[in-house]
C-alpha cells in the first residue's frame, strides 16, 4: 500500500466514523457483529437508529445471503450497543481492510468491546449442530492479514500480541449469563479458511489434528484489527451443520441459514444478557 492510499484509507475511516457518531449520537459500549442467519438479533434493540451500509461513506457492502447490511443503534437493558446486521468477507472480492473497515471505525467511535457471532461447522465430534461455542483461540488459514504492509502507530502496536485476543473476563461473564439464561455454551478453537468452497473432507481432518473444534470463512481478520486497537473481544460460534466428510450430506448454506434461525432466541438472550452485565461493570 502507497503512502498515498494509506492517507486514504484513514480519511475514509475518520469521514465513515465522523458520519455514524453524528447521526446515532452516542458512543456505544459494544459493536455486535452478527453472522449468517443472526440478524434478528437487532430486534431486540430499543430505540434503534438503522443506517444502511449504503449510505455510510465509504463502507463496503454486504452480498453474502443472511446478512441485510445495515447498523442498527440503540439499548440494550440500557447499555449503548450499534450491531452489524451482516459482516463483510474475504470470500466477496474485499480486501483484508476492506472487510476490516468497520472494525476501525468501531475503535475510532470509541467503542471498547467488540462481540463477534459467527455460523461454523461443528469439527470436533462432539459438537451438535445448534450448540452455542465460545471462541477462546482461533487458527487463521485464510493466507493473509489484515495489519500487512505498514503500521498505523496511533491504531496499534506494529506487532500485536494475540494470546490474550479473547477476553478471558468476558467468557467467563458470557458462562455466567449462559448458566443463568439455561442456554448451553461450550468452549472451542476456531480455524478461519478463506472460501467461498467449503472445506474438503481432507482440509477438515487437518484442521482436527490441528487443534480446531469449529471450522468458518470469517471473523478472524474483524479479532485480528479490534486486538490491533485495544478492544475487548468476545466471540460466539454457532454450529450450523457438522463440517465435510462427518456425514454423508452435501453441505449447503440453505442449511446453515435454517440452524442459525433455530438458534437466534439461544443466542438473543445470550447477547442481551452479556450486554446487560457490562452496563454492571461499569457502574
Amino acid at each position: 500500500m502507497s503512502k498515498e492510499q494509506r492517507v486514504e484509507y484513514r480519511q475514509h475511516v475518520e469521514e465513515a466514523t465522523a458520519f455514524v457518531a453524528r447521526n446515532v449520537g452516542f458512543v456505544p459500549h459494544a459493536a455486535v457483529v452478527l453472522g449468517s442467519g443472526l440478524g434478528s438479533v437487532a430486534e431486540a434493540i430499543e430505540n434503534p437508529v438503522v443506517i444502511p451500509y449504503g449510505e455510510i461513506p465509504h463502507w463496503p457492502l454486504s452480498t453474502a445471503p443472511g446478512h441485510k447490511g445495515r447498523l442498527v443503534a440503540g439499548y440494550l437493558k440500557g447499555v449503548p450497543v450499534v450491531a452489524m446486521q451482516g459482516r463483510l468477507h474475504y470470500y466477496e472480492g474485499y480486501s483484508m481492510r476492506e472487510i476490516t473497515f468497520p472494525v476501525r471505525v468501531f475503535g475510532g467511535w470509541g467503542t471498547e468491546v467488540f462481540f463477534a457471532t459467527n455460523a461454523s461447522g461443528g469439527v470436533h465430534y462432539g459438537l451438535l449442530p445448534g450448540d452455542l461455542v465460545l471462541v477462546a483461540d482461533h487458527i487463521n488459514l485464510m493466507g493473509a492479514n489484515p495489519l500487512f504492509g505498514p503500521n498505523e502507530d496511533d491504531w496499534g502496536p506494529r506487532f500485536p500480541d494475540m494470546t490474550l485476543a479473547y477476553d478471558k473476563k468476558l467468557m467467563t461473564l458470557a458462562e455466567e449469563v449462559a448458566l443463568r439464561e439455561s442456554v448451553n455454551l461450550k468452549r472451542g478453537v476456531y480455524i478461519a479458511f478463506a472460501g467461498p468452497s467449503f472445506e474438503t473432507p481432507a482440509e477438515i481432518r487437518m484442521a482436527r489434528v490441528l487443534g480446531a473444534d469449529l471450522v468458518g470463512m470469517s471473523t478472524v481478520p474483524e479479532i485480528i484489527v479490534a486486538r490491533h486497537m485495544g478492544m475487548r473481544i468476545l466471540a460466539v460460534s454457532c454450529v450450523a451443520n457438522y463440517a465435510a466428510g462427518m456425514t454423508e450430506s452435501p453441505l449447503t448454506h440453505q442449511e446453515v441459514l435454517d440452524e442459525m434461525g433455530r438458534a437466534a432466541d439461544r443466542l438473543t438472550r445470550l447477547v442481551v444478557g452479556v450486554v446487560a452485565s457490562l452496563g454492571e461493570e461499569g457502574r
